[in-house]
């Protein structure tokens, strides 16, 4: 595969590690940031790295959007990343080659045809599809790991409503290795991310709260966890319970969960996550009820006022 053109915008610890992997493989890197000392340090690293990107003589490239996307309290921050992105269609507008726009942050499904797509082309005067490409590819970086995490993935998402733009990130990506996924709508990867960095917290949570009744009975969790995660299905099968709208049933699940409940309120120990487990199959079940009821009516061509 030829190398290619590279800008990585918003140099942070996923943009450095983005860009000095895409460089490590032979291709022409650019980072970009609005921090001067961080720029500083970058050339000081021998890298090219600028305060704005200019696109005015560059060959069809990837732009990469690696932009901060903070919570504010309950919902991501997205001021930086409408910033950048506007910078970047302005760039878009002063160049008469092809670029591809890859959304490569962390944000709320949607983001990428709702937010970036309009503000790209505002300030560009183009049309995502038309005068540049628009995809998203998720970052599964740690911070501790995150340019190793890059070279060796085990995972790369790519989506697009324009076939040639994943075939060309497919290109791109497809020698660093790993499982490849692709989508043809930029929320369905968004979700993904969301969804991956959720389920983490989701399982640090539950084995926190765990580790409070094994600590208030006199418990060593760690044994007990690392059994567990032989034991369970939810472990051991990663196809086990992952399809939405169904609720748990059967003889196990209900009486567990709870009568669970009960013993940790018995010994004085709060299980928020539990008992919000309980009420979310409570809710799915009502939901599948009324769905089925629903169903049974329309086929009966029973109507509701």
């Amino acid at each position: 595969m030829q190398p290619s053109r590279v800008f990585v915008v918003g140099s942070g610890v996923v943009g450095t590690a983005t860009g000095m992997g895409f460089r490590a493989a032979g291709n022409t890197v650019t980072f970009i940031d609005i921090s001067v000392p961080r720029v500083c340090d970058l050339r000081a690293q021998g890298l090219d790295a600028r305060t704005e990107l200019d696109l005015a003589s560059e060959p069809d490239s990837f732009i990469f959007l690696t932009l901060p996307t903070p919570n504010a309290g309950r919902g991501y921050d997205l001021g930086a990343f409408a910033a950048g992105s506007a910078a970047v269609g302005r760039a878009l507008a002063g160049s008469s080659a092809r670029h591809t726009v890859v959304v490569r942050s962390t944000v709320a499904p949607g983001t990428t045809e709702e937010l970036v797509r309009p503000v790209l082309e505002e300030n560009s005067g183009m049309t995502a599809g038309d005068g540049f490409r628009l995809a998203t590819n998720p970052e599964f970086l740690r911070a501790v790991s995150a340019e190793e995490d890059f070279s060796h993935p085990w995972m790369t998402v790519i989506a697009s409503r324009d076939p040639q733009a994943v075939a060309q990130l497919r290109a791109l990506l497809a020698p660093f290795g790993g499982e490849m996924r692709t989508f043809s709508d930029p929320a369905e990867a968004e979700f993904v991310k969301c969804a991956h960095n959720i389920f983490n917290a989701t399982k640090i949570s539950f084995w926190n709260e765990m580790w409070l009744v094994a600590r208030e009975i006199g418990l060593d969790l760690d044994p007990i966890a690392a059994t567990v995660a032989k034991s369970a299905e939810g472990s051991i099968n990663s196809r086990y319970g992952i399809r939405g709208g169904a609720p748990y049933g059967g003889a196990c699940l209900p009486k567990d969960t709870r009568g669970f409940l009960g013993y940790s309120d018995a010994i004085g120990v709060d299980m928020p996550l539990l008992q919000a487990v309980v009420e979310t199959n409570e809710r799915l079940e009502n939901v599948v009820k009324q769905e089925v009821e629903a169903a049974g009516k329309a086929a009966s061509g029973i109507t509701t006022a």
